[in-house]
């Protein structure tokens, strides 16, 4: 459940508007878009994690490949998170998230307070900036994504339509049709999972 705070902001507004289905969070888009959502995967072999630098450039190509076709000539806004025991904070591991993406606003608390126990409730903390998509402009936070350090990134345009969460292992894209999705999808078939779930 998103804080009160949360609701005059205008990103917030507009999310709600167009996003009804549930908050931003980036692990949860893969099922509530699961009819428009293609996972891909970021090295040969489904391989996780890149150890060297030739295995980075692969990562990094990959995933600038796409950004490029969702974004290339538009803005959007790039999100990071962190996490803390009560809304206001203070942040749970606000490194690296506030040295790579120092210019991030917050915009949206998800808090999660379902458990009895105080102790056990968290609160997700989205921020965010606006920019003109360049190709290799996110380099370093999908580099500390590759290397899991940094979770729940997503980068969208300024309508909302299409989403691009990386993660330590690929990454998932909401396109805004399942046709859009299927000829994306079919673009990079080298980079899909050979499972029939997609992921």
């Amino acid at each position: 459940m998103s804080t009160d705070d949360d609701v005059s902001t205008p990103l917030a507004a507009l999310w709600r508007e167009r996003r009804p289905s549930g908050p931003p969070v980036a692990h949860t888009f893969r099922s509530t878009y699961a009819d428009r959502w293609v996972r891909f995967h970021s090295l040969p072999g489904s391989k996780r994690y890149p150890e060297f630098e030739d295995e980075y450039a692969i990562v990094l190509h990959r995933y600038n490949t796409v950004l490029d076709e969702l974004f290339a000539g538009t803005e959007v806004f790039v999100v990071t998170v962190d996490w803390s025991d009560t809304p206001a904070g203070p942040a749970h591991y606000p490194e690296p998230r506030r040295t790579l993406h120092p210019s991030g606003v917050h915009w949206w608390t998800e808090s999660n307070e379902d458990d009895p126990d105080p102790e056990f409730h968290t609160h997700t903390r989205l921020y965010t900036d606006r920019r003109p998509w360049q190709h290799g402009c996110v380099d370093e936070l999908l580099r500390a994504v590759a290397d899991d350090t940094l979770a729940e990134v997503f980068v969208t345009d300024t309508g909302l339509q299409r989403i691009h969460h990386p993660y330590d292992g690929g990454a998932d894209v909401i396109l805004t049709t399942a046709a859009e999705r299927d000829h994306l999808r079919a673009k990079h078939t080298d980079w899909l999972s050979s499972q029939p779930s997609g992921l």
